[in-house]
């Protein structure tokens, strides 16, 4: 039985689901410092022209960037508790785009 449950106890995290967070928390604490206007090649929270051309990449491509890192986006941009789950999310709602 002990086996059984160390088992379970390895896989578990690999399997289990993962909460999203707020994307406009997650915004807040973490994208803001760049994506509010103070860095000009950062697109900016809502400018939906900068967004287009970025998101015509797709969504797998841009959370690739965002978790990789891309020119001066750092890796995770700075987000280690981010899942991809939470970068789509708040992509979405920081393009503006009308699928959040």
């Amino acid at each position: 039985m002990a086996k059984w449950l160390l088992a379970v106890g390895m896989f578990l995290p690999f399997f289990s689901a993962q909460a999203t967070q707020d994307p406009e928390a997650l915004y807040n604490r973490t994208c803001a410092a760049c994506h509010a206007g103070q860095l000009p090649q950062a697109p900016k929270s809502g400018d939906r022209a900068a967004w287009e051309p970025r998101l015509a990449q797709g969504m797998a491509q841009l959370v690739v960037h965002v978790t990789q890192g891309f020119k001066a986006m750092p890796p995770r941009g700075l987000c280690m508790d981010c899942s991809a789950e939470d970068y789509r999310l708040v992509i979405l709602w920081m393009s503006g785009s009308p699928d959040t």
